[in-house]
């Protein structure tokens, strides 16, 4: 919002609507609800589908079956949602540490996530029900391709958060800079872990 200082009768102007900065807040609202809008499309699914088990199966899973669609359409929207909060926090960071490379990991982790919903993954662990118990014997391009794609937009992530943590500690923000290093830290283990096919029912979860 900006305002004048007064008007041509000499009394204080009204604050004039700063369409940048709402056009900005917005597009950084979409980072809020991205999280969030995954989980509860997930959760849901989870607790509705035969077979699925939060503890032996990550959400990815979800994209098999009769209602696989719908984990598609979940991993697809999330990553645009993902995409446009990146060109927000471009919009609204200024020019230092972390403006170019921040935004620019956060699109490319939203573009993984949109690769992954195009590229569904191998049913496997006994999901959906039917499916062998453990991983595919053969693992087929598609989901290759899913691994490949989740993997990289993780990665992205994960590097997003050390930026900005990196952006924090420059401004003396020790707080955040340390809450994106933890994230960072964190989302890496969970990471690891799932592709480390550990089965711990823990790792699963957490992820």
């Amino acid at each position: 919002m900006t305002t004048d200082s007064t008007t041509s009768g000499g009394r204080a102007a009204r604050p004039s609507f700063d369409r940048a900065a709402a056009v900005t807040r917005s597009l950084l609202g979409y980072g809020v609800l991205a999280g969030a809008f995954y989980l509860v499309v997930g959760i849901v699914q989870g607790l509705l589908r035969d077979g699925y088990e939060f503890t032996r199966h990550d959400l990815s899973l979800l994209a098999n079956g009769p209602y696989g669609w719908i984990q598609v359409t979940n991993l697809i929207v999330t990553g645009v949602m993902v995409v446009v909060a990146a060109v927000g926090v471009r919009r609204a960071m200024r020019p230092g540490p972390a403006a170019t490379w921040a935004p620019a990991l956060l699109a490319a982790y939203g573009v993984g996530l949109i690769g992954a919903g195009v590229f569904p993954a191998d049913p496997m662990f006994g999901f959906p029900p039917g499916t062998p118990d453990g991983p595919p014997a053969t693992p087929t391009v598609a989901g290759f391709l899913h691994l490949v794609t989740a993997g990289l937009g993780f990665v992205c992530l994960v590097a997003a958060c050390f930026v900005l943590a990196h952006r924090f500690a420059r401004r003396g923000r020790a707080d955040w800079a340390w809450y994106s290093r933890i994230t960072a830290i964190v989302f890496l283990a969970g990471f690891v872990g799932i592709a480390a096919d550990s089965g711990n029912p823990a790792i699963v979860l957490g992820f």
